[in-house]
């Protein structure tokens, strides 16, 4: 034990013999707390982000009082802090908008309590690095329970993946190939139980980069919300934080250089959603370590898919994965692209985590040397179109579409998409390149996930389910096909996305990681002293300060005052 009880942080607020304390004591008191309860033990701020309207975390009222027991037979206090509740299908425009917001509240509500670690709970996409984010920052011993995947969807026998399948029955639907009942079926069918899209969307990418990284106990990522061993680790989780208190071990000792570049190697190889990017880059920027798109590019060209789930495999979610070994089983087929030395929440290194780790079935997870996709999940392309670069994700995209080139047909705003994409008369064919602006960080605002563009419907009736699409918006981890995303700098603050004319040839070339407007620089600067500036998206309230701080997506979407190198560390709050 490195820690005494008079270390403890929360001895501050209740130990002193003075008016303060006094009053911290009695209110203790008031609710019904003895002295004995809580005084020289460990206080858990356990940061739950359930809510009503969050399907993904429906299950946390229950887990939270596992957490607790977890927690109270360790001889700790557990307190649970509620945080806003990010639900991916619910909150407009976008959760990424307000990633940054759980963010600061986390934060804030570690600093300004008298607690000694905490319990992060999270799951849904923007959850998990938005409570990372901020217990980063806050820099108290810290522990991540992630809520784990849904159960497996079901219709007429069929298996169905979260977010894919829609995509994919929504687009047979326009095509007159499926029926208004069929889709009223799928509705009540594709999510039966609590837990995250069960799929390797953004919520199973980001909760297994967390596990990566060392924040949550090894392993956890993987386990099924509905599964009991869920319920048994979020015990656990609560009895390990509270050892991790009294071994100061806080997060800076955790989430070292090494472990950001173990879980972009991992990213590749699990097929990840492209909202990875933007994520890690954050986390490991508010951890102090410089990770940029080069370093995901450079995994990509080394690190091969071996995750054989849907939407980089065709067959598998995340239920198989977790019965075919879960994440330490893939972890045991990367040994050679992983740093085993360093350390997790459980105090172990990654070589000792992993003892006794297999893989039960070879092609949920491949071995090296028989991957479903030769490179990693994720490409990195720059050019003209993109001078600070765009992401892409050829292992879902059909592999016609890695070297193209062909027309631009450019849509202003969602909205102009929306009510133009299913025109009969749409001048539009499968070489068309479709461009969407205006929905990157500023200018969505929030960089919605708009950026797999729908497929015109004059085309799907021809049979095309695939082809060519540009934004500087995200798109769903569930989410499939020939989607450039994330180009920066975005349109909306003059990004040369703003600059395309309907008709502009773009050609892309994958292999070679470049995108171009085939425009010359001339045409391009005269199209830009023409472009007057947008409005304003918002004049007051927290998105005036969003559109005033957001960085752009190569940087994270990190609000720059919230950055490490922004200033000094805010210091314990005074107890006047």
């Amino acid at each position: 034990m490195t820690k005494t009880p008079e270390q403890l942080r929360s001895a501050r607020y209740f130990e002193p013999d003075d008016f303060r304390s006094f009053g911290h004591r009695s209110r203790m008191s008031q609710m019904g707390y003895a002295a004995e309860e809580y005084r020289g033990k460990p206080v858990i701020a356990i940061i739950n982000t359930w809510s009503d309207l969050n399907q993904c975390h429906a299950h946390f009222k229950q887990r939270v009082e596992d957490v607790k027991r977890g927690i109270l037979q360790a001889g700790g206090f557990p307190v649970e802090l509620p945080a806003i509740s990010l639900s991916e299908s619910k909150v407009k425009p976008t959760t990424m908008l307000y990633r940054n917001f759980l963010a600061m509240e986390t934060e804030e509500l570690i600093r300004s309590h008298p607690v000694d670690g905490a319990v992060l709970m999270g799951g849904c996409d923007k959850t998990t690095p938005g409570l990372l984010l901020g217990a980063t920052s806050a820099g108290v011993p810290a522990i991540y329970v992630p809520a784990g995947p849904m159960l497996r969807g079901n219709w007429h026998g069929k298996v169905l993946g979260s977010g894919s399948d829609a995509f994919k029955y929504w687009d047979e639907r326009r095509a007159g190939n499926i029926s208004d009942r069929d889709w009223a079926e799928m509705e009540v069918g594709i999510a039966r139980s609590y837990g995250v899209c069960m799929t390797m969307g953004t919520a199973a990418t980001m909760t297994a980069l967390a596990d990566v990284i060392g924040m949550t106990l090894p392993g956890a990522s993987s386990i099924p919300a509905a599964d009991a061993n869920h319920i048994r680790m979020c015990a656990a989780a609560g009895r390990r934080i509270v050892e991790m208190v009294w071994e100061d071990l806080t997060p800076d000792k955790i989430q070292t250089e090494g472990a950001f570049r173990n879980a972009i190697n991992v990213a590749m190889a699990m097929g990840c959603s492209t909202n990875a990017v933007i994520h890690i880059i954050a986390m490991a920027r508010r951890a102090g370590h410089a990770i940029g798109l080069e370093d995901f590019d450079a995994a990509s060209r080394k690190v091969p898919v071996i995750a054989n789930i849907r939407p980089s495999g065709e067959r598998y979610l995340m239920e198989d994965f977790y019965y075919a070994g879960g994440l330490l089983g893939l972890l045991t087929r990367l040994t050679p692209h992983l740093d085993l030395s360093l350390i997790n929440v459980s105090g172990q290194t990654w070589a000792q985590s992993l003892e006794g780790a297999e893989v039960y079935n070879d092609d949920v997870i491949r071995p090296l040397d028989n991957p479903i996709y030769a490179e990693g999940a994720l490409a990195l392309l720059k050019g003209n179109l993109a001078p600070n670069g765009c992401v892409m994700k050829p292992s879902a995209a059909a592999p016609h579409l890695l070297t193209h080139s062909g027309p631009a047909l450019v849509f202003d705003d969602y909205p102009a998409l929306r009510s133009n994409i299913d025109r009969d008369d749409l001048d539009v064919t499968p070489d068309t390149v479709l461009v969407l602006r205006n929905a990157g960080p500023l200018g969505g605002p929030g960089m919605p996930e708009w950026g797999m563009l729908p497929i015109p419907k004059k085309l799907v009736k021809q049979g095309v389910r695939d082809m060519v699409r540009i934004s500087d918006a995200r798109m769903s981890g569930t989410s499939y096909g020939a989607c450039i995303l994330h180009v920066s700098p975005e349109s909306y603050i003059g990004g040369p996305l703003g600059l395309v004319r309907t008709g502009d040839i773009i050609t892309v070339d994958v292999p070679n990681r470049s995108i171009r407007l085939e425009v010359s620089d001339a045409e391009l600067e005269r199209r830009r002293v023409e472009t007057p500036p947008p409005a304003p998206r918002y004049e007051r309230g927290y998105g005036w300060m969003f559109s005033r701080h957001i960085g752009q997506a190569d940087q994270g979407c990190d609000f720059d005052f919230l950055r490490t190198d922004f200033g000094a560390p805010v210091p314990e709050p005074a107890i006047f």
